[in-house]
């Protein structure tokens, strides 16, 4: 992990979740919701141990960071860290709870990557497939844009620590994929929720998808675990993912759906905007992967953002203010209790033809 990816995620740590049900997955058209519900409304607000399965209230765990934001209800979208291009390094650990500084790299070669990745404001995840890893041989690099319009994902490899001070996080190099890449956050010494809601998740989709999932290090959110991201597009999942909820997630975002059940939000758009996507996609039921897109984002009160959102019939004006939560411990880790940011919808206006007025 790079000092700026842990600056850029103080703030999004700190931001709030939402209360997160079920839905049902379908094979509807993308951009609509197969399953016809509608959705309109808003938010309230070394060895590794085998991946077995948790129960919520199993002794240590009911009052784990992760446990407790779900019997809260912390407010789910708008958390997704801000990452907009990504450099994955295969690194099969153990990771330390700095994973980039504290995971057996040469420390001149940690920060050479850590002071370029910072330089190009990419973040530096490292990665490793689930279960037993081998060590030996040739380890895979990968690099992601995330931004509208640019999305793409390339492969590369290492084999000597040497090849990492070759690397140039904003210069994509290898071999395109076509495919999605999909991060579940594993990182137990930065938090143990994620390891322990995370592995059972990523054993089940690499059973899915085995070429496409990886354990990866923090993401942020360490009390929305299970984490799961899906790559190219930067989408954060969170707060009620399970092992049971894995196969709908990837099959929904490889037919060009989100799961917003799930959905913390898109790592590329500030917090209010992700926000503002989640009312309108509920609201119009609008669940395509590029769905409403930012127009405009404008502060006009403290506090409060209007966010204007393209749709096909026209410009919908979401207006929602931050808030700060109760106190609550919101890590393992946090020694005194701690308020998070969220967002009230003040206002959801339907699309009104652009030309209008």
């Amino acid at each position: 992990m790079t000092e700026l990816a842990e600056t850029e995620l103080a703030e999004t740590d700190a931001a709030g979740t939402k209360s997160a049900g079920t839905h049902p997955a379908g094979t509807g058209a993308a951009g609509t919701d197969p399953a016809g519900s509608g959705m309109a409304g808003t938010e309230s607000a070394g060895a590794r141990p085998n991946a077995a399965p948790f129960a919520a209230g199993a002794a240590g765990i009911v009052d784990r960071c992760a446990a407790a934001a779900r019997r809260r209800g912390d407010q789910l979208s708008g958390t997704a860290a801000p990452v907009s291009r990504w450099l994955l390094i295969e690194h099969p650990g153990p990771w330390g709870r700095d994973a980039l500084r504290q995971s057996g790299l040469r420390p001149e070669v940690a920060a050479a990557v850590a002071d370029r990745a910072a330089a190009s404001r990419v973040r530096v995840v490292l990665i490793r497939r689930c279960g037993r890893v081998d060590r030996a041989g040739a380890r895979r690099v990968g690099w992601v844009d995330s931004r509208p319009g640019h999305e793409r994902l390339s492969w590369g490899t290492w084999a000597d620590e040497r090849d990492l001070l070759e690397l140039r996080p904003d210069q994509p190099a290898g071999e395109p994929d076509p495919d999605p890449a999909y991060l579940v956050c594993a990182h137990g010494r930065h938090d143990a929720c994620c390891a322990i809601w995370g592995r059972p998740v990523a054993a089940t989709l690499a059973s899915l998808r085995p070429a496409a999932v990886w354990e990866c290090t923090h993401v942020g959110g360490d009390r929305f675990a299970a984490n799961v991201i899906a790559l190219p597009h930067g989408f954060y999942y969170g707060g009620v993912v399970t092992p049971a909820d894995a196969g709908a997630l990837v099959s929904r975002y490889e037919a060009g759906l989100v799961e917003p059940d799930l959905l913390r939000g898109r790592s590329v758009f500030p917090p209010a905007v992700q926000v503002a996507q989640q009312h309108a996609r509920r609201a119009l039921a609008e669940y395509g992967v590029d769905a409403l897109p930012p127009l405009d984002v404008a502060q006009v009160a403290p506090g409060t953002t209007r966010v204007l959102l393209a749709h096909r019939d026209g410009v919908v004006t979401v207006t929602v203010r931050a808030e700060r939560s109760p106190a609550a411990r919101l890590t393992c880790a946090a020694g005194k209790p701690e308020t998070a940011r969220v967002f009230r919808l003040v206002e959801l206006e339907p699309p009104v033809p652009a030309d209008s007025g």
